[in-house]
């Protein structure tokens, strides 16, 4: 047992590594810019970011709970069928949303040529049409993939509250609305307190959206000075200032849930009766759950699909095929990597459930996924070349001979930064699943003489696979999505399909990329399935 400690304190700390090289690099850095930077364009970069993240914060919010409680609390048309239809958007990212709905409403898109011919306007002079290439579009296509955390984490809320409570309130006199107003929505806060950070923290790392939309949020910023201004210390000193960001809203999280205590009831499990409307209001919640379907997902996916069916011979194509290769293997690699990290960790934990240290250390190495990819890509960048570095220059002075790029500049660089990003989605789908095995197996297989090691092999991990198979997924589809990391870490004339959709579409050719989008848009869908099972499994209702 003592072996795992130490194995679990030194994975935790090779995962924080990428943290303690940029607090380390901003505090260090080889050029100050700092006051250069706080009196020119940082206030435009806070600015941005700000309100980028509550635009999208309260509209996803507004979506994700009114959905949440329509498809939960009431009979309407199709309500079943939103009840996972509501999770789509989750498959596509927000890049990909972003370049279809620019190329169908800007200037020279259908939707405003069909308009010019129907109204006989010549140019944009005769008539107004919201841009969107602006900060309400990026705010806009945010939501629409975004607000899918808030539906998740509200839906599941509701699923879980009394159904006393509630029939107490009608018997007070309370309507539906009132009812929901003053009793559901209170009792969910914390659920929804953290779909909203996630949002906001998702909001902070989107690369490819503010870039094509030319909004300067602080992480285009960090891109700028490193890539355009060669300072590595500046983006570092950026990167910081968006760690305080995403510490600051994990905070207000948690002090939004501090005091809020919930305990299972007595009639947790009884079936939900929902809310009989009038064949006017039932309607009208058909539509309001087919809105952001229709334009988080329908739309950008049968646009993907029309596009794709002229570039069908793409799919036989030796590099798209090479991005796709490069893809899956970097993402398989990822999500059993980070799988056995989070394995690892988890079962450390179990052994010491009483080393405080152990759980700290265990928790922090979770901080990754509050980190943007691009903040993240400076803390892996920094290590691995130190690493290379050093050992060239220890060949060269003893043996005259250059090892150049070992890990720095290679897709392990990618690898390293996937498992620190996305540990904290698998070591939570690992430590929900151990949780629930008893220790009293742990004492029946130590009875019979197995050790550490031959326990968790042939007792908990079989216990526990299909937690583990549910990690594996969800990190492998986060990988094949994520694009500001990769922008930065992956090496020369290396791409994968999400490089490979923002160069095209950055450079407006949207249609010969879209297979590769459509591929990742597929993936994706996969996890929206097993989420949506799920939760609906968590109570029966009628």
């Amino acid at each position: 047992m003592p072996g795992w400690y130490g194995v679990g304190w030194g994975t935790a700390l090779l995962v924080m590594l990428p943290v303690l090289a940029i607090l380390w690099l901003a505090l260090f850095p080889t050029e100050n810019i700092w006051p250069h930077l706080a009196s020119t364009v940082l206030p435009v970069y806070i600015k941005s970011t700000l309100i980028l993240m509550v635009g999208t914060g309260a509209l996803s919010v507004a979506i994700g709970v009114g959905t949440a409680w329509l498809v939960t609390l009431c009979n309407f048309p199709g309500r079943r069928l939103f009840e996972w239809a509501l999770l789509l958007p989750f498959a596509i990212p927000a890049y990909v949303i972003a370049y279809i709905y620019t190329d169908l409403l800007e200037y020279a898109g259908p939707i405003q040529i069909m308009l010019r011919d129907l109204f006989g306007w010549q140019s944009a002079r005769d008539y107004w049409f919201p841009e969107i290439r602006s900060m309400g579009g990026a705010i806009a296509m945010l939501t629409l993939v975004l607000y899918p955390y808030v539906y998740l984490l509200a839906r599941a809320s509701f699923l879980e509250q009394s159904m006393s409570i509630r029939d107490a309130s009608r018997m007070l006199g309370c309507t539906p609305w009132q009812s929901f107003i003053r009793v559901s929505l209170p009792i969910s806060r914390p659920a929804i307190a953290v779909g909203l950070s996630l949002v906001s923290m998702e909001t902070i790392n989107d690369f490819g959206t503010v870039d094509y939309f030319a909004v300067k949020s602080m992480t285009a910023g960090i891109y700028d000075a490193w890539l355009n201004m060669g300072n590595v210390g500046a983006a570092a000193q950026i990167a910081s200032l968006m760690m305080i960001f995403v510490v600051l809203l994990i905070t207000l999280e948690r002090l939004a849930r501090a005091k809020s205590r919930q305990f299972s009831s007595a009639d947790r499990y009884r079936t939900i009766e929902r809310y009989r409307l009038s064949t006017g209001r039932a309607w009208a919640c058909t539509l309001a759950c087919t809105t952001p379907v229709v334009f988080g997902f329908l739309v950008p996916f049968l646009s993907l699909v029309d596009m794709s069916l002229a570039h069908l011979d793409q799919f036989t194509d030796n590099d798209f095929l090479s991005y796709a290769s490069n893809s899956f293997s970097l993402s398989v690699s990822s999500a059993l990597l980070a799988l056995s990290i989070a394995i690892v960790l988890a079962y450390s934990k179990r052994l010491y459930a009483n080393r405080r240290s152990l759980q700290f250390a265990a928790r922090m190495s979770n901080l990754g996924y509050a980190l943007p990819g691009a903040v993240l890509a400076i803390g892996v960048i920094v290590p691995l070349a130190a690493f290379d570095n050093s050992v060239d220059a220890f060949m060269r002075s003893h043996f005259d001979i250059s090892t150049g790029l070992l890990l720095s500049g290679t897709p392990f660089a990618l690898v390293f930064a996937y498992c620190v990003r996305f540990l904290a989605v698998s070591g939570g789908s690992v430590d929900s699943s151990l949780g629930k095995v008893t220790p009293n197996m742990d004492m029946a297989a130590r009875s019979l003489g197995a050790n550490t090691l031959r326990t968790l092999r042939e007792v908990h991990l079989p216990l526990i696979k299909g937690g583990l198979l549910t990690a594996l997924l969800v990190v492998f589809v986060d990988c094949m999505k994520e694009l500001p990391a990769t922008l930065i870490l992956r090496p020369f004339n290396y791409d994968t399909l999400a490089t490979f959709v923002y160069q095209y579409a950055s450079d407006e050719r949207i249609e010969e990329c879209s297979p590769a989008a459509l591929l990742i848009v597929l993936v994706g869908i996969i996890p929206v399935i097993l989420l949506s099972r799920t939760i609906t499994a968590t109570r029966k209702s009628r």
